[in-house]
């Protein structure tokens, strides 16, 4: 996302596969954005696609439809692909969009956000393939039927990141409803849902399962960040509703120790303790950075924060990956965007780049400008200085004031370059505003499925 000037609450993401999502009022995402007027026009369009889109594909009472209401499918798609299907990770994403929305002031889509966490808590009992509630297992359970029930086909399974995010974006609507004195159904109606979640993540965190891909089982980079981010505002929820959470105490701590060891002295590596044989250098690692983004965390290493030095370093080196992988990025140089995929070895559809992908290349860069301009200050260490030299090769290494020159030239430089990313998901998306998964490597044209949920656009006032 990108803007010269900071878009209070203004700029939410583009949704591809209904996961990626920024709650742009919270500590944890607060966005800088584009700088281009044919950008900004380009995101206004996009506005009014954006929510339809999402709306179409969410169960709704008494319409007469087989999905059940408040699940969210991820596509309408059933052939080639057939995405017809919920999945926990991808709806608890969308439902972070719906709340940052509702919080901003759209008070139409409380009814939808209620009937989501309906659904969750009926679908937290379904028992499944990964197990079941009786010892918080099925809660790995990455996909259920329209309907409700479960999927029994074979599948990439469990997956660890949905308990986590769903946590996440129930605690953010439960803080609105303590806001308002509704104290006690949070108590009752909510803290059940959380709670079982955060408990799941604290019993297996440490355990290995399918990454966010659904292709490789081991350790995965973004579903750790995005369980220490569940884990730490799962316990100060608990504290603010008198309650503990004996989990996220004495687990967050654990996994932000293991977090470490993905960083491997030159970018983070996507997956660990796999037999992927994979180079390691994902997109799924800017998107850990992207949805554990806290504004008042600085440029912190440990946390791999968007400012920070490891952040940066494993941005120049993931989409440096793709650089001459595609031929739709023939003649950009270093310094310059362009169309990122997922991993550099991946054969789905053929190995594209997708939207989402793309554009989170994008938040990563408008969050970190955000973030320096919060610090007053840039820094550029031995770590962080070749990111910053394919910007400016003359760039030296040190400390700098925001009155200095080259901060205001760096910082202005980062987010041209940020606006290069959605300058390439602008060219390449379709007069209509809809978003498929992936757009084709030699010309840029949609592939894969339709309408998809994690693909939508949305632009929230």
């Amino acid at each position: 996302m990108l803007y010269a000037v900071l878009f209070a609450g203004l700029l939410s993401i583009f949704y591809c596969w209904n996961q990626i999502s920024l709650p742009l009022l919270s500590a944890w995402y607060v966005v800088v954005g584009p700088t281009a007027s044919g950008l900004e026009s380009f995101i206004a369009y996009e506005r009014s696609v954006a929510l339809h889109g999402v709306l179409k594909n969410f169960g709704v009472k008494d319409k007469g439809t087989e999905v059940d209401p408040g699940v969210i499918i991820a596509s309408p798609s059933q052939q080639d692909p057939d995405y017809f299907y919920t999945w926990t990770r991808d709806s608890a994403l969308t439902a972070t969009m719906l709340i940052d929305a509702f919080l901003a002031g759209d008070t139409s889509l409380q009814p939808r956000i209620e009937d989501y966490i309906s659904a969750q808590a009926i679908l937290q009992t379904v028992a499944s393939p990964s197990g079941d509630l009786t010892d918080g297992s099925g809660l790995g359970e990455p996909k259920f039927e329209v309907n409700s029930t479960t999927f029994t086909g074979p599948w990439g399974r469990p997956q660890r990141d949905g308990p986590a995010l769903r946590a996440t974006a129930l605690i953010a609507y439960s803080l609105w409803l303590l806001s308002k004195g509704e104290k006690s159904r949070v108590i009752s109606q909510f803290w059940p849902i959380i709670s079982n979640d955060l408990n799941y993540v604290g019993e297996y965190w440490n355990q290995t399962g399918f990454d966010l891909w659904e292709e490789v089982e081991g350790s995965s980079f973004f579903t750790l960040a995005v369980q220490h981010r569940a884990l730490v505002e799962g316990q100060a929820f608990a504290e603010r509703i008198g309650t503990v959470c004996a989990a996220c105490r004495t687990q967050a701590p654990q996994v932000l120790c293991f977090l470490q060891s993905f960083w491997n002295g030159g970018f983070i590596m996507s997956n660990i303790n796999d037999q992927s044989g994979r180079n390691g250098k994902d997109a799924s690692t800017i998107l850990g950075s992207v949805h554990t983004y806290d504004s008042d965390a600085g440029c912190d290493d440990l946390t791999f924060q968007p400012c920070s030095s490891r952040a940066l370093a494993n941005h120049k080196a993931v989409t440096g990956a793709f650089r001459s992988l595609y031929a739709i990025n023939s003649g950009r140089g270093q310094g310059a965007a362009v169309a990122v995929g997922r991993y550099t070895e991946d054969v789905y559809y053929g190995g594209n780049p997708w939207y989402l992908c793309t554009l989170a290349a994008a938040e990563q860069l408008y969050d970190a400008v955000h973030q320096i301009h919060l610090i007053g200050s840039l820094v550029i260490d031995a770590l962080s200085l070749a990111f910053f030299q394919d910007l400016d090769p003359l760039v030296e290494a040190g400390r700098y004031s925001a009155s200095s020159e080259v901060y205001s030239n760096m910082t202005a430089a980062m987010l041209k370059y940020a606006d290069g990313y959605l300058s390439i998901v602008h060219d390449f998306t379709p007069t209509d505003g809809s978003l498929a998964e992936q757009y084709f490597r030699d010309d840029g044209s949609p592939l894969s499925a339709a309408a998809l949920t994690w693909c939508r656009p949305i632009l929230r006032p």
